[in-house]
């Protein structure tokens, strides 16, 4: 039995390698654009574009997922565990499926296409419209066992 205070899994998402990379580029294209004003705005375009970049990335790129004591946490949203039904351990191939031909708008989504794999966990509470949850993970059968053990 977990505490509130320990979680039964925690995960951060994190963006790429790539991304960040892709995020020095901006910053260096940014210095690139204002050296025939000088070095010094050079160096300070510079640092600006690659901050705002690196702001984009990380706010684009992250995620949280926890699952403690009754709850799902993931990121602001707060899910009673006890609202949730079978939990569906999804392999690259069907969480492309369900991110695109099968996937239902009423759904709720924390999709990552940079993670191929994924959870989908079905709601069963009858006033909710939400048909099921969807969640990129890179340790699904962890997260789906942290739901069942913890619900």
């Amino acid at each position: 039995m977990t505490t509130s205070r320990t979680p039964a899994y925690d995960e951060r998402l994190t963006a790429p390698r790539t991304w960040w990379v892709i995020a020095a580029l901006f910053g260096l294209s940014m210095a690139l654009v204002f050296t025939p004003l000088g070095l010094i705005a050079a160096l300070i375009a510079f640092a600006a574009g690659t901050a705002l970049a690196g702001a984009y990335v990380s706010s684009q790129g992250s995620l949280r997922i926890r699952v403690t004591a009754g709850l799902l946490v993931v990121g602001d949203a707060r899910i009673p565990l006890k609202a949730l039904g079978e939990t569906h351990v999804l392999d690259a191939e069907g969480a492309r499926a369900w991110r695109t031909y099968k996937a239902d708008l009423r759904a709720f989504t924390a999709m990552r296409s940079y993670i191929p794999t994924a959870i989908r966990i079905e709601v069963r509470d009858p006033d909710d419209p939400t048909p099921y949850i969807y969640l990129s993970t890179r340790a699904p059968e962890r997260l789906a066992e942290a739901i069942r053990g913890s619900a």
